[in-house]
């Protein structure tokens, strides 16, 4: 079956040959063609490229496209660190002080920053495999991307100082959020929502109530309004939020190598599809193949028969550096254990 097929014959509860499955691979697509990460930035060519060769090589079920988490706080005028050949890291956020806010606006995703170069990749990859496979791009959240656009500490201090700040931040960023989605899915794929500052190992979950979900919904609503499904990922530890997550309106929960795939399953997995959850670092990054089959095999274990679903996946974007072998050892796993699962 090819992905798309295998996706679509999984959501009508009709027969395929195994689950999904998707080992996050972000950067080590370079490694696959042989580049280094920093000679992605600007070249939509490039990434595309990558992204297809890392799929055809391993056989994986989604492709997305992505290289960092702050495209769009780039685009908003942050400063970002393009080493040579590691992924790249904020150098400095968007404003240096609150007095300097009102300069703040919306991205254009056909203009700004790194932007318009990830829509040509994501275009390009529907163009070479998107009768086979669903090719997603990377959204940054909003509250994600606020943080980025002050700064992190300084988010933290005015949730509590100035709250209606952070609102403020969050709007902008959700602006960009929609245009960016919007010209996601003209470009023939899907945005895949990512928002790693709003994990409980940030914040509270009354702040995530207060600060990041308004937005994230209303986010979630545009897409499913563009007849699109969710997936979010939220970093780290999110047991308390669950819930939450899954009020948005996520059609499938990201669940971070931090957080219990079981309980997960338990608490949320009649209402929402479930996707998870090997160590991208301890386990595909510096296990071995047999490491990653009985890592594998665990959350086959934990999830196979959620009720709403389940796609066996890394607990987060896989490093760059993580062995091939690792990779083709998930899927392998995965094929071998057929369906229905035996394991």
């Amino acid at each position: 079956m090819t992905p798309l097929e295998r996706l679509a014959a999984y959501g009508a509860g009709a027969p395929i040959d195994r689950l999904p499955c998707v080992p996050i691979v972000g950067n080590t697509a370079a490694r696959v063609i042989g580049v280094k990460v920093g000679d992605f930035r600007g070249n939509g060519a490039l990434i595309a490229e990558a992204q297809v060769a890392a799929y055809r090589l391993f056989g994986y079920d989604i492709i997305r496209i992505f290289t960092d988490l702050y495209t769009h706080a780039e685009a908003m005028g942050a400063k970002v660190s393009y080493p040579e050949d590691e992924t790249a890291f904020l150098a400095a956020p968007a404003i240096a002080d609150l007095s300097q806010i009102d300069r703040l606006r919306p991205a254009d995703p056909y203009r700004d920053g790194n932007l318009p170069q990830h829509l040509e990749a994501m275009r390009r990859a529907v163009d070479q495999v998107g009768d086979e496979v669903a090719v997603t791009g990377a959204v940054t959240c909003p509250f994600t991307n606020a943080s980025f656009l002050v700064g992190a500490d300084k988010l933290a201090r005015l949730m509590m100082r100035s709250p209606e700040t952070v609102h403020h931040l969050c709007e902008i960023s959700l602006q960009t959020n929609i245009a960016y989605a919007g010209a996601i899915i003209d470009a023939g794929c899907t945005p895949s929502l990512t928002d790693a500052m709003s994990s409980m190992s940030v914040i509270s979950p009354r702040q995530f109530r207060e600060f990041s979900f308004p937005y994230l919904k209303r986010l979630i609503d545009y897409i499913h309004g563009r007849d699109r499904k969710v997936t979010l990922h939220i970093c780290g530890k999110t047991s308390g939020i669950w819930d939450a997550m899954v009020e948005a309106g996520a059609d499938c929960l990201s669940i971070d190598n931090d957080a219990d795939l079981g309980e997960a399953r338990e608490a949320v997995g009649d209402r929402v599809r479930l996707m998870g959850n090997v160590h991208p670092s301890e386990v595909m990054l510096q296990g071995t193949p047999e490491t990653v089959r009985r890592a594998t095999l665990a959350c086959l274990a934990q999830a196979k028969d959620t009720p709403r679903g389940f796609i066996v996946a890394s607990g987060c974007s896989l490093p760059t550096e993580t062995p091939f072998a690792n990779i083709h050892a998930m899927l392998d796993t995965v094929r071998d254990a057929g369906w229905p699962v035996r394991c």
